[in-house]
This record gives structure tokens, sequence and C-alpha cells, in this order.
């Protein structure tokens, strides 16, 4: 675990999915990821671009998470169905503007401008807000033969 825990916070892509009781996807970027000694994972979303998400996690507690490295490609799923909004803990905000500055080290090299990852990743401490759940299931969601497989419990 503790390689995927670095790889998980390590500034890389984080995309956040549940779906309303009718079965419409509701998707919103998170700003980072905490790793909880209970191994729960904590991601950080702006609650105004959220609503949607936030309204369905509210009603289903389902919530999927995913993990990519745009330089590799290598993207990790996670799902849970224990999604709760929780407090943010003190030093949250820094994890938040630690996220956006190795954010904007890995798509540098990609021909992207600090400008453009700032304002994607451009939220007010006010409207951060934390989403906590307890992984249930891993996937491997890298690009080629192994994607969708089930991670084994020595990978996580």
């Amino acid at each position: 675990m503790p390689e995927l825990a670095r790889f998980i916070t390590s500034g890389i892509s984080i995309n956040t999915g549940s779906g309303s009781p009718e079965g419409l996807p509701s998707q919103c970027r998170a700003f980072g990821c905490r790793v909880n000694a209970d191994g729960s994972l904590t991601v950080f979303l702006a609650a105004p671009q959220a609503a949607a998400l936030l309204r369905d996690v509210g009603a289903s507690r389902a919530l999927a998470v995913v993990f990519s490295n745009p330089p590799t490609h290598r993207t990790i799923q996670f799902k849970g169905r224990d999604a709760r909004v929780e407090p943010l803990e003190a030093d949250d905000p820094e994890r938040v503007a630690a996220y956006r500055d190795a954010f904007v080290r890995c798509l540098l090299p990609l021909g992207f401008t600090e400008a453009t990852v700032r304002a994607l990743l451009d939220c007010p401490d006010r409207d951060l807000v934390a989403l906590t759940f307890t992984p249930e299931a891993a996937f491997n969601q890298t690009p080629g033969a192994q994607a969708g497989e089930p991670l084994t419990a020595e990978v996580r």
C-alpha cells in the first residue's frame, strides 16, 4: 500500500463520479487526496462545482475515484459505498495547495501552461469540501490488456 498511497497523493489527475437515483452520472475533478490512518481516502472538491456529485453521494453514498498520471497514463480506480462529507482538517488547505503545485509540475512537460492548470484547479479555500470513503474495490484502469482488472490485495 505505501507505493499506491504515494501514487494517489502525488499530484496526478483525480476525478470523482457517482450517479443519481435515476442513473444519471455526476462527475467532478478533485483537488488532492488524503490517505487516512483507517485506510479510508479523502478527496477535496469545490462545493459549487461538485453540487450534483454531492447530491448524488448524499442519496446513495456511492463514489468512484479515478487517479491517473497523464505522462504515463497509469490509472487506478477505487469504488466505495460509504462516502460522506466531513469537516476539513486544519492542514487540508495546505494539502490542496501542495497538490496544485504538484499537478502544475506534472502537466508542464506535456505543454500545459501554469496559468491553465491553476485555472483548472482554482477554488477558494472557503469552497473546499472533504469527501471521505472506504475503498471496497480497486481496479487497474491503465489503457492496455490489464485495464479493468481488479487490483490484488498485494498491490493495494
